[in-house]
Parts: structure tokens; sequence; C-alpha cells
């Protein structure tokens, strides 16, 4: 049977980003106090990647626009078949940084430049689409903490919070062979170009294109949506632990408030960007903003593992009402020429956004409590929510 080029992508996304996150959940901080790192170390080094996709997520879409969506994700996939093998023979906290660094370009690359080639592929049906491919992505994020965690667990020592130098070593293994099964796996991607468009006549120069974009009203809002809901999401996975400690719940059931909602995205993804493909995106991103920020809002004040457990599963439905809708609005307000960049530039704020909530939300925590930071993050939903519904009906 031969898989269709949709079908195949999803396989490289889904091995992509699991080979990426074993990297890192929950080995990257277990990795940095086996170097004898503290939690200052911790956060600096966990903030690298995010870095990098603010960085680099843009630059890689224009490239995408430029010489094909396929040298690009093979290029990624070069660096999701290599980083992972550094880490063996990291012996300090600076070489960390640095093959962190390296890792991250990986997801900066591969995320925009995929969802352009999905955008690409879809003209009709492109929301539920992008609903199955970010499936396919998040069963890799599911899958990875679970069986990195078992390695880890496998090869403890008996000393608390300790794990040896073998079970990194067999982790980070089979975290190569996931990122060489990505390599092998995009060579057989078709080659598009720019959509299996042909060359009509010159290309703009692509300061034009950028300019161009970020001129463009309903694409730079939208991303401003994605970057408030990532705000939010990074705070509800920070500092939910804490919140629901206080509250007595146990890891166990914290650590199932957290998968609930991740299951809750996969599944709900492709309906939702299906409901978005037939009655518009706009007013399902602003309804969806909208329920999110009262979901977080109750998190807030909410006391009990099943109040935690049932507004964790909404927000994780409200997250995909808005992020199943918001990607395929902006792919549907760019040219079919800039896909690349417009998804690259989503990529880059929506890390913006994600580094950017656990910072804020960790001043407000310290300063003022843990509800503080939830508050924090309805405000900033609320906030987007308002200006999206103002300027949508501006255009």
């Amino acid at each position: 049977m031969t898989l269709s080029p949709f079908k195949m992508l999803c396989g490289v996304g889904l091995l992509a980003i699991f080979s990426s996150t074993i990297s890192k959940s929950p080995a990257l901080p277990l990795f940095v106090s086996h170097l004898g790192g503290g939690p200052a170390a911790v956060g600096l080094i966990a903030s690298i990647s995010a870095c990098t996709g603010i960085l680099f997520s843009f630059p890689a879409g224009i490239l995408s626009d430029r010489i094909g969506r396929k040298r690009m994700l093979l290029f990624s996939a070069i660096v999701f078949a290599t980083a992972p093998f550094l880490y063996l023979v990291v012996r300090e906290i600076w070489q960390l940084a640095l093959v962190r660094f390296y890792h991250g370009l990986a997801t900066a690359i591969f995320v925009p430049v995929a969802m352009a080639m999905v955008s690409d592929l879809f003209q009709k049906g492109r929301g539920e689409k992008m609903g199955w491919f970010s499936t396919a992505t998040l069963l890799g994020r599911f899958l990875a903490p679970a069986l990195g965690g078992a390695v880890l667990g496998f090869y403890a020592t008996h000393q608390a919070n300790s794990v040896s130098s073998a079970g990194f070593h067999i982790l980070y293994l089979v975290c190569g062979a996931a990122g060489l099964a990505v390599f092998f796996s995009t060579f057989f991607l078709p080659d598009f170009n720019r959509g299996g468009q042909k060359d009509t006549g010159p290309r703009p120069h692509w300061r034009d294109g950028i300019k161009e974009l970020l001129a463009n009203r309903g694409i730079m809002m939208t991303c401003g949506v994605e970057a408030a809901i990532l705000f939010a999401y990074g705070i509800f996975e920070t500092f939910l632990p804490a919140h629901a400690l206080r509250a007595g719940l146990n890891p166990y059931q914290i650590g199932l408030c957290l998968s609930s909602q991740i299951i809750t995205i996969a599944l709900a993804k492709p309906v939702m960007g299906r409901f978005s493909d037939r009655h518009g995106r706009p007013r399902q991103i602003f309804v969806g903003t909208v329920a999110a920020g009262i979901c977080v809002a109750f998190l807030s004040m909410a006391g009990s593992f099943v109040a935690l457990l049932a507004l964790s599963i909404l927000l994780g439905l409200t997250i995909s009402v808005v992020t199943s809708a918001s990607a395929a609005h902006i792919a549907d307000l760019s040219k079919d020429t800039a896909q690349g960049s417009a998804m690259g530039i989503l990529g880059s704020i929506m890390d913006m956004g994600h580094s950017l909530g656990p910072l804020v939300g960790g001043i407000l925590a310290a300063s003022l409590g843990l509800p503080a930071s939830f508050l924090s993050a309805c405000a900033v939903l609320a906030g987007a929510s308002l200006l999206f519904f103002y300027l949508s009906r501006q255009t």
C-alpha cells in the first residue's frame, strides 16, 4: 500500500516531535542536575530551545518559499539525526547549552515548513488537515515522556532524583534512532515547488515579502491570538503542578490532569479544524479565546482533583478550538508563494508567547501568589480576544 504524501508527512512529524520531546521531557532537568547544575541552570537550559524557535522559525519559513520545502525539511532532518548523539559527549553545562541550541534548530525549521507543506497540499479542508498533522505531532509529544521516564527510571540509582550516566546514554541513543528515522523518511517526501506551482515570473525581493506580510493586519492579529494562547499554556504547564500540590493532589493526579489535556487537544483538533472549514474561522478563534480565558480564571480558584481535571480538559478543548482555526486562517490570508513565511512568523510569535508565559507568571507568583499567574493569563487572553474582535470587524 502506497502512503499519500500527507500521511507520510504526518508520520515524519510524529517521529520528529517524539525525538525532540524525549530529549527534554523528563530528561533535561535530570541531566542538568546530573551535570551539577541547580534550578537556575535548569531554567536557562530549558529556555534555549524556545529562543532558537523565536530566532529561526521565520527565516526558515522564508527560505522554504525561496528554495523549496523539501530542502529545508532535509536540513532539519540532518539536525534531528545528529544532535542526539552530541549529548553523549556532554560533560559541562555550557556544552549542554550549545547542544540544546543546535537541537532547537530542528523543530524551529521543521514545524513551520511542514505546516506550509500541508497548506500547499490542501486548499479545501485545510483546517482539518492541519488538525490531523498537529494530532500526529501531539501523539509523538505524548509518547515521548512515558518512554523517556521508563528508560531513566530503569537506570535510576538508589539516591533520590539520581540517574546513572548509562541511563542518559540509552535515552539519547533512543532519541538518535528516532532522529535517524526522520532523516531517512524525509527523502521519501515529495519535492514540492511551492505547492506544485511553476514559476510564472520574477519573484519579489524577500524584504518586500516580509514587509507585505508584517503589514497584513489579519495575519498579525491572528498570530497575536496564538501567542496569547501559548502564553496561557506556558503558565498552565509550568504552575499547575505547584497549584495542584497546594490543593492536596498527588503526583499521579497531577499527571492525569496534564496528560488528559494533551489527549483532548489531539482528539479535538481535526474535528475543530473541519468545523472551521465549514463555518468560518474568525468567529471560532474569538469564541475559543474567550472560553480559554474563562477556563484559566476558574483554574486559579479550583481546589479539588475533579475540578482541576475537568478544567484541564476544557482548557485543552478551547486550545483546540483556537489553534485548529488560527493556523489555517493565516494560510488562507497569505499568498501561495508566502505560505512558509507566514507559518514561520507564526512559529516565532508563538514561541515568544510560550517563553513569556512562565517568565511573567513566575514573577507574579513570587510577588502575589500562584493564582495571580493564572489570572494574568486570563487578562492576556481577554485582551487578545477583544483586539481580535475589534480588528476583525474593521477588515
